[in-house]
């Protein structure tokens, strides 16, 4: 492990975590698949830690179809059966259910806007919050603004904490510390 400055609450004993700070976290990203992937991602995350997300990321993957949005949209309840009873996910019926809402929503924006990421970053005119002041948040105007559209559009799982957690996740929002070597 390198002796780069981090942002101080990357766990250094999980090296998953370690690689996702350095090489993903508050990368502004345009890419449809990576949004449409951890939108589902922090939906499950509600309530729990990063971590434990993150260390069953490849089983969600296998679990929702590599997160091919049109493949988990059609999903039945025979597959959400499937799901709650797969070990290597977070097997919570509500979350899983509101997965696959949350899913058949995203492609309706997709093709209200063309694509997911215009409607996302239409939020910010296309410009990355950066934040500079060090303060932890969980939630700011941005995010309650966010959250509001989508809860109005039907999505799950989708409060203000989460979306803010997500808009930092695909660096809509960038909140590494000051002195983080991989975002200053």
């Amino acid at each position: 492990m390198d002796n780069k400055k981090r942002c101080a609450w990357v766990p250094m004993k999980n090296p998953r975590y370690v690689a996702y700070h350095d090489t993903e976290w508050g990368k502004a990203s345009y890419d449809d698949a990576y949004l449409y992937e951890m939108l589902i991602l922090e939906c499950f995350q509600a309530g729990l830690s990063w971590e434990i997300i993150l260390n069953k990321r490849e089983a969600f993957r296998v679990a929702f179809d590599g997160f091919n949005p049109e493949k988990v949209a059609s999903y039945n309840e025979e597959k959400i059966e499937e799901l709650v009873n797969d070990a290597g996910i977070i097997r919570h019926r509500k979350k899983i259910e509101g997965a696959v809402i949350n899913t058949r929503i995203f492609l309706v924006i997709q093709q209200e806007y063309g694509t997911f990421a215009k409607y996302l970053w239409s939020f910010t005119d296309g410009n990355v919050i950066v934040n500079t002041d060090d303060m932890l948040r969980t939630t700011s105007p941005l995010s309650d603004a966010v959250s509001k559209d989508m809860k109005k559009r039907g999505m799950k799982y989708v409060g203000s904490t989460t979306i803010y957690s997500y808009l930092q996740a695909v660096g809509v929002i960038n909140d590494h510390a000051c002195d983080c070597a991989f975002r200053w």
